[in-house]
């Protein structure tokens, strides 16, 4: 079965998705302890949020990156993670969707949101012909995250790096029974719409 060329594909319940971040230890050590964001992470700073695993390592190389040390899986609600695409604005001008660059503009401004869908990844983190999903999120968007729609924070740096492991000795099967289980997200139609995802099912 094809993969639709933009659909979310996630780890979710019937009440939460799980997205995923990097950080440095200054930020991700404490966020563990407080079951939160908190200081230093930074609300007035756009954060980006990924419901793809395989993307995120692409991002942090496995959580070896510098800066991208801790790699953290944050449950959010659902109807908070939709309530952000409902507000959320591309993050490109895009002729077949807006109405001119200047609508967009102003789009832009009146968004705590933006979204972009970029190549998603295969397990040695080369691009797919399909799309993952990114979500920026910022200033009522970003307090909403902290604030209402984290459920629970989990460090799961040692997958990543278990995975990366595997990889660079060759044991892709190793490597891929680790790998969290993502399935696609039934967005609601309005949201699918906003967000130009997909409406076919593959």
């Amino acid at each position: 079965m094809s993969v639709p060329p933009k659909q979310i594909r996630a780890v979710h319940t019937a009440d939460t998705i799980t997205v995923y971040q990097a950080y440095p230890p200054e930020i991700a050590l404490p966020a563990l302890a407080n079951r939160r964001f908190v200081t230093p992470f930074k609300r007035e700073r756009m954060t980006w949020i990924k419901p793809s695993f395989r993307w995120m390592m692409y991002r942090c190389g496995w959580g070896r990156k510098p800066g991208q040390e801790h790699v953290l899986a944050i449950e959010v609600t659902r109807s908070g993670f939709e309530w952000a695409l409902l507000h959320a604005c591309l993050s490109h001008y895009d002729p077949d969707r807006h109405a001119s660059r200047r609508a967009w503009n102003e789009q832009v401004k009146a968004s705590p949101v933006r979204v972009q869908w970029d190549p998603e990844r295969c397990l040695n983190l080369q691009p797919l012909p399909h799309r993952s999903l990114q979500v920026g999120l910022s200033g009522e968007a970003v307090d909403r995250y902290v604030d209402e729609w984290t459920v629970s924070i989990t460090d799961v740096t040692p997958t990543a790096r278990a995975i990366g492991d595997l990889l660079r000795d060759s044991d892709q099967a190793g490597a891929a029974a680790l790998l969290p289980e993502e399935r696609p997200y039934p967005l609601p139609d309005q949201v699918a719409t906003v967000i130009g995802a997909s409406t076919d099912r593959g």
